[in-house]
């Protein structure tokens, strides 16, 4: 993923995924390309760090019996953000098992997940919460 250019160009840097993709630790480096006008983090690439990681977990997790998408996202700023930053994405056994009971009935499951980015103080930069669209898959005869 570290070559992936939306990645790369914003110099995003995927340090660790669990070999189960529970655990998912990520890094933007402040840098010229992504400043904003006031020379903090610009907030797509705050954004752009997060993105896939909630979806990929999950899905990876509960199998290819299910339809896992983006639904809706939200970020909050909640410091302006200077020097690297990073965010770290877990998703438990609990949060998957929860999943798979409410989706059981092939009805369409919103659930949210949230990731703080921190700064190197561990001050809580951004906030994104992601919302997920999980329906386990009709079999057609």
């Amino acid at each position: 993923m570290n070559i992936w250019p939306p990645f790369l160009g914003a110099g995003i840097t995927v340090e660790n995924i669990a070999n189960d993709f529970r655990y998912a630790k990520v890094r933007l480096k402040h840098g010229l390309l992504n400043r904003n006008i006031v020379g903090v983090h610009f907030g797509g690439s705050l954004f752009a760090m997060t993105d896939p990681f909630f979806m990929m977990m999950v899905s990876q997790n509960i199998g290819k019996g299910y339809i896992v998408w983006d639904q809706a996202a939200k970020i909050e700023f909640l410091k302006p953000g200077k020097g690297a930053v990073d965010a770290t994405f877990e998703l438990t056994q609990t949060q998957i098992n929860e999943i798979i009971v409410a989706a059981e009935s092939g009805n369409k499951v919103l659930k949210d997940f949230v990731v703080d980015i921190k700064d190197r103080d561990e001050d809580v930069v951004a906030r994104i919460t992601k919302t997920l669209y999980i329906r386990k898959k009709i079999k057609r005869d």
